[in-house]
């Protein structure tokens, strides 16, 4: 995973949303991502993920694994700070998210999930609130 590699991204997942009915929620869909994608490349060493786009009934559920134990946990930014935002904006622009360690405690999945208007209400947390699993 490059620092570049966002971009690319964004444009795969932008015309999945769009093809599957859910381009309404591209737009936070996406800038969850990209964030996702760069505490990859900050904190994974190797900068090696997986990610999975996952289609629910009016949703899209997505999903950033890597193999780094640490689990992320938001950050209370600096106010002048130029980092540690990633995870609070997932939170602000997102429907859920949440991070499922690994059983061997050798990695985990951060997801997140972003729900289209009409779409059935889900069982879980409150909105934006992470779930761990």
């Amino acid at each position: 995973m490059g620092a570049h590699s966002a971009r690319h991204l964004r444009r795969v997942l932008r015309l999945y949303l769009v093809r599957s009915g859910l381009g309404e929620v591209s737009d936070a869909a996406e800038l969850a991502l990209t964030e996702l994608v760069a505490n990859v490349v900050r904190h994974v060493p190797g900068r090696r993920c997986r990610l999975c786009f996952l289609l629910l009934p009016g949703a899209v559920r997505v999903e950033v694994a890597d193999d780094c134990p640490e689990l992320p946990v938001p950050a209370a930014a600096d106010a002048l700070g130029e980092g540690g935002r990633g995870l609070v904006i997932v939170a602000a622009v997102t429907d859920r998210w949440g991070v499922t360690p690994y059983p061997d405690g050798r990695g985990k999945t951060v997801w997140f999930e972003c729900v289209g208007k009409g779409a059935p209400s889900s069982h879980g947390s409150p909105a934006g609130r992470p779930v761990r699993r």
